[in-house]
């Protein structure tokens, strides 16, 4: 009797799931080894989240940033499944998602990623807009050209969060909107980019000034209204109009993730050991923003693309070593550097080193992200239209 291969089930086609689905594939499986790789999303397209500002500003399109499964896979043997997950089973392994049959497996990835927990301030889910994935971008370009399109002076917009996705966003908008904009970055701690290198910190709070982004520091969230924010800061609160408010602040599990029956931190981050295995349950792997995890080193890995990127590789080696009687690698994370973009021309660059700010730092950017991509094929693609679009402007300039 013929015996069945073994499944692999990843969850999430962000950095980590994909990533991961990918190297799986390449790796030096035998014959009568290569397991079923089965990669399941909500979405029918992965997301590269660095590049989402650019769709705000009209400097990328969708299919640069967000190719589908279908054409990223197509070479492969992954086999992608588009749905919802409902339940998973730890003790039967198995996954149930909406609609569709259940599916047993052998090795499961964990890379859901998370939500940003906008449900935590009154009148937050009804008026602010998350900004997470192409959805909420879809819908938060749609709101910009309905303010963009009222007869008033200004529009003030209130930004939650003064991490690097908030700091990035306040900037890009900033050019967007120009003069007609008033921006706001409001912060719970006494500092924005907290883990940032110090060059792109202070790098971006000089830009932040020249487009003369507000920034509260040390700041709460009480309510968000359809018109206004009500802000508390030592102690007293103070109500502010606001036409736009985007939440970037945060980050919590799904419920699916948060009700396992696994160790946890009170993110609902799931612990890891360093080969990137759930505690006490060895055939599952956790990564990305999910994995509250410390490598080899003992050092934290932060929730970042880049953490992902690299856990990618060692999870798929270790689920390799795993299926064919090798030992397994503990994760060594690299910090290889960071990378902020600070408006529609303009970021900084800090790592290995170097450090960049400017224009040279915005080309570096999108040349180190276009290597980064998920397949040769859609670099190529990207790569062309990217060269291609500023010989086109200057033949037919608008």
């Amino acid at each position: 009797m013929t015996q069945q291969p073994a499944r692999i089930c990843i969850l999430g086609g962000g950095f980590g799931g994909l990533y991961t689905a990918l190297r799986l594939d390449t790796l030096p499986w035998e014959a009568t080894e290569k397991p079923e790789i089965v990669l399941v999303d909500k979405s029918d397209r992965f997301l590269f989240t660095p590049l989402l500002y650019e769709i705000l500003t009209g400097e990328l399109q969708t299919w640069e940033i967000a190719p589908s499964f279908a054409e990223i896979l197509q070479n492969t043997d992954v086999r992608f499944c588009q749905g919802v997950v409902t339940d998973i089973n730890t003790e039967q392994r198995r996954i149930q998602w909406q609609d569709e049959p259940e599916i047993p497996y052998d090795r499961l990835v964990l890379a859901l990623g998370g939500a940003s927990p906008i449900d935590i301030v009154p009148g937050a889910a009804s008026y602010a807009f998350p900004f997470r994935t192409l959805t909420d971008a879809y819908r938060l370009e749609e709101r910009l050209r309905v303010l963009e399109a009222q007869e008033t002076d200004k529009i003030r917009v209130a930004i939650v969060g003064g991490g690097y996705c908030g700091v990035e966003l306040a900037c890009k908008l900033a050019d967007r909107l120009g003069e007609r904009g008033r921006f706001r970055i409001i912060e719970q701690s006494d500092r924005i980019l907290r883990t940032s290198p110090e060059y792109n910190r202070e790098t971006a709070r000089r830009v932040l000034d020249e487009k003369d982004i507000w920034i509260d520091l040390e700041t709460t969230i009480e309510s968000v209204s359809p018109d206004s924010i009500s802000l508390l800061y030592k102690g007293q609160v103070d109500t502010i109009p606001a036409e736009l408010v985007i939440w970037t602040a945060g980050m919590q599990a799904s419920a699916i993730v948060r009700n396992l029956p696994l160790k946890q931190n009170q993110r609902g981050q799931l612990t890891t050991t360093p080969t990137l295995q759930a505690v006490d349950r060895p055939e599952i792997f956790v990564l990305g923003d999910l994995a509250d995890c410390q490598d080899a080193e003992g050092q934290q890995v932060p929730s970042s693309a880049q953490a992902a990127f690299q856990q990618s590789d060692f999870t798929a080696w270790n689920i390799w070593a795993s299926l064919t009687g090798r030992p397994l690698l503990p994760f060594r994370y690299q910090n290889l550097g960071e990378m902020l973009t600070l408006g529609t021309d303009n970021a900084t660059l800090s790592g290995m080193g170097v450090q960049l700010e400017g224009q040279l730092a915005y080309l570096l950017r999108r040349l180190i992200y276009l290597y980064r991509m998920p397949n040769l094929d859609h670099q190529l693609r990207v790569g062309v239209n990217w060269m291609a679009n500023p010989i086109l402007d200057f033949i037919n300039p608008t």
